[in-house]
């Protein structure tokens, strides 16, 4: 007799209930594949400085292509790292101040990386509420001791810090992606040395906005190369490419070559990102006022936007997120925003810890006077009811 047991007609009948009740929350998610060439105004994506498609950032890409290939070809421990990627390694360290870098293939996999290759289970691992999921994913998958804080809270930090005997580590992000608001950098650094723990900061949406030149928030906060912080930080945003980095002292950086396993299983950035990310580099470090013009178009934008009555988070960098009455209201909002010719960010839970619903939009540095006037003309004129105060 056969000990097979047929399966159930639908075994996914499950989904069917999920997707109704995400429906009814106002929460489906669709992919809307765009065109290479599109008629919106783009404050959707996280394009900060307008490198992505920028003629030195694309040559880059296809010189490293047509040179290296087009994939890494394997581990970068086997055969997927070439002198390109030690280059770029070389040239990100020195230009954001820290002693060594190291590259992945995302920034999501930077932060599993460091995260998990700096704490073990007799490890604290201390994390603002506000941190992006590829830390909180790092967090789980640590099998650290794992306290969440309080979002933007040293006091906090400094009393879990004590409450522990052994190795320690404090992990945020430096500007946070939902409001865009900066973490407070010098009070958490202090709450580190006070504690002897490690500090460990995502610098995703910092490097190429703030700091000088936009070496990051890190360097802005006067913590870049300190022997107890690391950076993690991605290549696809300012940069316009593709891929992730952790920085830090060297023999941090050795550890994570000996340990961290999304390093050590990923295939290598592929060459064209990596070329692109050289060739972003270099733009900026030759056009730093790049990254002051990101910040001045976000504090154009909150002006204008609050100045109306909708409701915004000051923004300490390059993104302003606007308030919206409900995860549906924000939903619509996008799409007559989009219908009028502009692209703009819907952030619903559980993207957003809060609960609270916004449009979030990308302050690029490209942005001219006129496309800043369309873009806050579209948004007033399309809110829904009750996201203004007047």
């Amino acid at each position: 007799m056969s000990l097979y047991s047929p399966e159930p007609d639908d075994v996914f009948a499950w989904i069917d209930d999920a997707e109704r009740a995400r429906e009814q929350a106002g929460l489906v998610r669709t992919l809307r594949p765009r065109p290479a060439s599109s008629p919106l105004l783009d404050l959707a994506s996280n394009d900060y400085l307008g490198l992505s498609r920028h003629p030195e950032t694309v040559r880059g890409a296809r010189e490293a292509a047509e040179r290296w290939g087009a994939g890494a070809t394997g581990s970068r421990l086997v055969t997927g790292t070439t002198e390109l990627h030690a280059e770029l390694e070389r040239e990100l360290a020195a230009f954001c101040g820290f002693e060594a870098a190291l590259v992945l293939s995302s920034g999501y996999a930077a932060n599993l990386a460091a995260v998990t290759a700096l704490s073990d289970r007799g490890t604290l691992v201390v994390s603002d509420a506000g941190n992006h999921a590829s830390i909180v994913d790092g967090c789980r998958l640590s099998r650290a001791g794992i306290e969440v804080i309080p979002h933007s809270d040293p006091q906090a930090a400094r009393k879990a810090l004590a409450t522990h005997e052994g190795r320690a580590l404090l992990v945020s992000d430096s500007v946070f992606s939902v409001d865009g608001d900066a973490a407070p950098l010098a009070a958490y650094a202090a709450a580190c040395r006070e504690a002897g723990a490690a500090l460990v900061v995502d610098d995703a949406h910092g490097l190429g906005v703030l700091g000088e030149g936009g070496r990051g928030a890190l360097h802005a906060a006067g913590l870049a190369g300190a022997p107890g912080v690391v950076a993690t930080l991605t290549l696809s945003k300012s940069l316009g490419s593709q891929g992730g980095a952790v920085l830090g002292p060297a023999k941090v950086i050795r550890h994570l070559v000996n340990t961290a396993r999304t390093f050590i299983f990923d295939t290598g950035l592929a060459p064209a990102a990596a070329g692109a990310a050289l060739a972003g580099l270099r733009l900026l470090r030759r056009e730093p006022e790049r990254a002051e013009r990101a910040r001045e178009v976000a504090d154009r934008l909150y002006g204008r936007l609050t100045a109306s009555g909708l409701t915004a988070a000051r923004p300490d960098a390059a993104v302003v997120s606007v308030r919206a009455p409900s995860a549906s209201a924000a939903l619509r909002w996008a799409a007559d925003c989009r219908e009028a010719g502009l692209s703009v960010g819907c952030f619903r839970p559980p993207s957003v810890p809060d609960g609270i619903s916004r449009l979030r939009l990308t302050a690029r540095a490209d942005l001219t006077g006129d496309e800043i006037d369309r873009a806050v003309e579209t948004i007033l004129g399309t809110a829904p009811a009750g996201a203004t105060d007047r």
